[in-house]
């Protein structure tokens, strides 16, 4: 089993499909439903310590905007967990945007620097290619599987 950072890294849809092929999705709903439910933390509608943006520094400046050093607080641990990426390409706003496009593109340049496998796909426009999407994410993750069978 490899963990899969998935982008965006809301989206639900891709989380399943990791799941559903026996892989560990690493996703900002798991580290985010972490955090609402951590009795320790007691500042709603927030959920933050005072900690998380001083993490943010490690992947962005502080002269970067506040919201993106936020925001990277919580992924970027994701991406250094990450041992493959599927990264969803053209996806409308609604499939899993983080709202940020400066995040967006700081997140998949840490992706591209860790030099994992990754996977892009384009977001499909009818059924034939979500079928085609979805045998593309199959084969990729099974072969993540033979890769680490033969190591």
């Amino acid at each position: 089993m490899k963990k899969i950072f998935i982008y965006p890294p809301n989206s639900l849809i891709l989380t399943d499909l990791v799941e559903r092929f026996g892989h560990k999705p690493l996703n900002l709903n798991i580290v985010i439903g972490n955090l609402v439910r951590n009795p320790e933390i007691d500042s709603p509608p927030m959920n933050i310590t005072d900690e998380v943006p001083k993490q943010g520094l490690k992947y962005a400046a502080v002269e970067v905007p506040s919201g993106v050093r936020g925001r990277m607080a919580l992924i970027g641990p994701l991406i250094e967990e990450a041992e493959a990426a599927i990264i969803m390409e053209d996806a409308p706003i609604a499939f899993g945007c983080i709202g940020c496009q400066r995040t967006n593109e700081l997140t998949l340049y840490l992706v591209r620097r860790k030099n994992i496998p990754t996977l892009k796909v384009k977001y499909p426009t009818n059924e034939e290619e979500a079928e085609i999407l979805v045998n593309k994410i199959a084969n990729f993750l099974k072969s993540l599987e033979e890769n680490e069978e033969k190591n």
